[in-house]
């Protein structure tokens, strides 16, 4: 075997395990993972091992398809019920936000830093887009109402395609002089978007028809089909002129919330892989970056990240969400939770690749303030939403119910886990009131499995497999949310066990 390929692979496995470690000790100190694992990059480039990579182009094309993986995750990690009430605030923050945080930022860093106005528009349009990886990390460790997340989050899932065509079409501007008209900019971010949309909609509504249908030989393929239908979804889009980015997330989406075989394991293999596919990304952008000029960048960059936490960003939302009633405490917080991360960086390649007059003063730039605003913004956000008052009281985690399919029975053999402050704790077979084709058959107690009877109470930990005639899944899986959530008088209580949120 080439030894060359021996090294990589053995380096590339190191590279994991230590990434692996460092979110552990991230957890522990309360420190956003990107900036171990850019530290990682930076200690394995030029001024640490000596490793030397400044492939701007590879780059962005690894950046790129990392994005899509995490873009995809937070798409099937997603309630359809939250994003169905948070669509509005979210796409009017990807593109009015956006729009309004160039601009903005632009004529402060014009003003403060008396650079170009091509300049300080470029370099704008490549801090304006929030990140996906980094507001999914963050926000779903935080108890906020359901809207207000699934807003921030529909944001950074759908504000990367405004970010890139802006930031072409700038770039293209300043290497070659040829600009398009703003309304022709505007008309097609609109016509990118609404395709991306209808592409993602449509690969995710076939694709779990498709997957429901067909019995795979190995279970092992459903988490791979899912994430495959995502990419698909990206490349179709991409291929077609729409935007990709919309179109993985929307798919995801779909996917994430439709009655799939074996989805909770299929969701748990596109985190790990979406969680690899930062780890890579963080690590190569760490690479890419020289140390001995980023020191220069940190003025430049606090003035241009002043300008975008303090001024920007609050007006962009200000103006985004007046139309949607949201109490003043949220939007501010809606503000402060911005987070930027991978997506700027990897945006920042592009002046790079277009060889773009100060190209590397940008990407320096947009290191130092991702840094430097990813520390003071990601510890902070606990505390700004107890002093906004807006944290969401903490319930018990809902009943998960996972099915693989037993075709040849057109049946559904499905397994649940009672979870810690479920109210299935206690309740007797019979009283969960499930199908008359539907039937607890087995029970993993302590270690210890057992065929349940009529006398049979669940008790909290357990583990039940359930055999449900494919026709009553739903209905079987709606009747277990609906016992977990107010007992065995759930009906009487007016509990029904649908999928909602807390607005």
């Amino acid at each position: 075997m080439n030894t060359t390929v021996t090294v990589a692979l053995a380096i590339g496995a190191v590279v994991v395990l230590v990434a692996a470690v460092a979110l552990r000790v991230a957890d522990r100190l309360g420190l956003p993972s990107l900036l171990l694992y850019l530290a990682l990059g930076l200690g394995l480039g030029e001024s640490g091992l000596g490793v030397d990579f400044e492939d701007a182009e590879l780059t962005q094309t690894l950046g790129v398809a990392a994005l899509v993986i995490i873009l995809a995750e937070g798409g099937l990690t997603t309630r359809w019920s939250d994003v169905r009430r948070a669509i509005g605030p979210g796409v009017t923050l990807a593109t009015v936000g956006v729009g309004v945080s160039v601009g903005v930022t632009a004529a402060v860093t014009v003003w403060l830093l008396d650079a170009s106005w091509g300049f300080a528009l470029l370099l704008a349009a490549v801090i304006s887009s929030t990140d996906a990886a980094a507001v999914f990390a963050a926000l779903r460790r935080l108890p906020l109402p359901r809207r207000l997340a699934a807003s921030i989050e529909a944001e950074s899932g759908l504000n990367d395609a405004p970010a890139i065509l802006l930031v072409t079409a700038l770039a293209g501007y300043l290497t070659d002089g040829e600009a398009h008209a703003w309304w022709f900019l505007l008309g097609e971010i609109v016509l990118e978007l609404a395709g991306g949309a209808v592409v993602g909609v449509l690969i995710g509504y076939l694709g779990a028809e498709l997957l429901r249908r067909v019995a795979l030989p190995v279970a092992g393929f459903y988490p791979l089909a899912l994430l495959a239908l995502c990419v698909l979804a990206f490349a179709t889009a991409s291929l077609a002129h729409a935007s990709g980015f919309v179109a993985v997330y929307l798919c995801g989406v779909l996917l994430g919330n439709a009655a799939l075989p074996h989805r909770s394991a299929s969701i748990g293999f596109a985190e790990g892989m979406a969680s690899l596919a930062q780890i890579g990304l963080f690590v190569l952008l760490g690479l890419l970056a020289s140390p001995e000029r980023l020191l220069g960048a940190l003025g430049p960059a606090l003035v241009v990240g002043g300008a975008l936490l303090l001024v920007a960003r609050p007006l962009s939302v200000a103006l985004s969400l007046v139309w949607f009633r949201m109490p003043w405490a949220q939007q501010a917080f809606v503000s402060w939770a911005g987070l930027r991360g991978a997506v700027p960086i990897v945006l920042a390649t592009f002046p790079l690749t277009f060889d773009v007059p100060g190209a590397t003063v940008i990407f320096d730039t947009v290191f130092v303030l991702v840094v430097v605003f990813t520390l003071v913004q990601g510890w902070s956000l606990p505390w700004v939403a107890k002093r906004l008052q807006i944290a969401a009281p903490i319930t018990p985690r809902d009943v998960e119910v996972e099915s693989a399919p037993l075709d040849e029975l057109d049946a559904d053999l499905m397994q649940l886990t009672v979870p810690p402050g479920s109210r299935l704790h206690g309740v007797y077979l019979p009283e969960l009131r499930l199908p008359e084709d539907a039937a607890v058959v087995l029970i993993v107690r302590d270690g210890r499995s057992f065929v349940p009877d009529d006398t049979t109470r669940l008790m909290r930990g357990d583990q039940a497999l359930l055999v449900s005639a494919r026709r009553s899944r739903a209905e079987a899986e709606r009747r277990l949310r609906a016992v977990s959530r107010a007992g065995r008088l759930a009906s009487w209580r007016g509990e029904t066990g649908r999928v909602t949120g807390a607005d």
